[in-house]
């Protein structure tokens, strides 16, 4: 098989769902280097190409094209702007709001939104009903190849402007509140265990009281420190 036809098929794979970037493994996560060497292979095989129809007035790689989406894939995708790349994943029950962008290699799992404003970078990993703000950013990493990718886990909501970058993993249930920003250089405050996590800590998941993700991240004025308040519960 041809070097095309191995990341053509990769790519197939990817939006079937039955490969992807990373997949949770235990408590953990493990990064599929393998797909990764693909879509990199990808895009050093691509020419840029003028595009036509919709997108006339674009270029970009003539094998990295927009997905087109219908009504069979259960996905509502809205008028205004926004773009799902080849070789992206968007379960059924996927709304996405106009413009947003979700590139190649991400993963957004069933009955996720994505508000307007949204960019789910390459290989990013979203799993189910999770709610992306307006305006929030999910950085891509696509290198270093054995480098996990940004991953925010089912039920997780991300207030507007929120940006996660640098292969962060936000757990399960967690609740960001706007304008926060976590990277590998934000270190984390855990109010109820009282300690300092280390930068680029995991993001603690909900303690499941009242069955509401239960998480809220505050940015400190002028500071670069974050507070991840767990016993913030709330009835709903």
């Amino acid at each position: 098989m041809s070097e095309a036809a191995d990341w053509m098929s990769l790519f197939d794979e990817l939006e079937r769902g039955e490969k992807r970037a990373a997949s949770p493994q235990g408590d953990g996560w493990v990064v599929h280097e393998e797909v990764k060497k693909g879509i990199l292979a990808a895009f050093k095989a691509g020419k840029n190409a003028e595009y036509s129809g919709i997108y006339e007035g674009f270029v970009d790689k003539d094998n990295l094209p927009p997905r087109m989406m219908g009504v069979s894939d259960g996905v509502r995708l809205v008028p205004g702007g926004s773009s799902i790349r080849r070789g992206a994943y968007v379960a059924k029950g996927v709304i996405v709001m106009p413009p947003s962008y979700i590139n190649v290699g991400a993963y957004v799992d069933e009955g996720s939104m994505v508000d307007s404003h949204v960019l789910v970078g390459s290989c990013a990993q979203v799993g189910k009903r999770v709610h992306l703000s307006a305006g929030v950013q999910l950085g891509g990493v696509l290198e270093p190849i054995g480098m996990a990718p940004v991953i925010i886990e089912d039920d997780c909501f991300l207030g507007a402007n929120v940006v996660v970058v640098e292969g962060i993993r936000v757990r399960r249930g967690a609740v960001l509140a706007p304008g926060l920003i976590l990277s590998k250089a934000v270190p984390v405050f855990d109010l109820v265990q009282g300690k300092r996590m280390a930068p680029g800590a995991d993001i603690p998941e909900c303690c499941g009281c009242a069955g509401i993700a239960s998480c809220v991240g505050r940015m400190g004025s002028g500071s670069r420190v974050v507070d991840v308040d767990t016993a913030a519960c709330k009835i709903s």
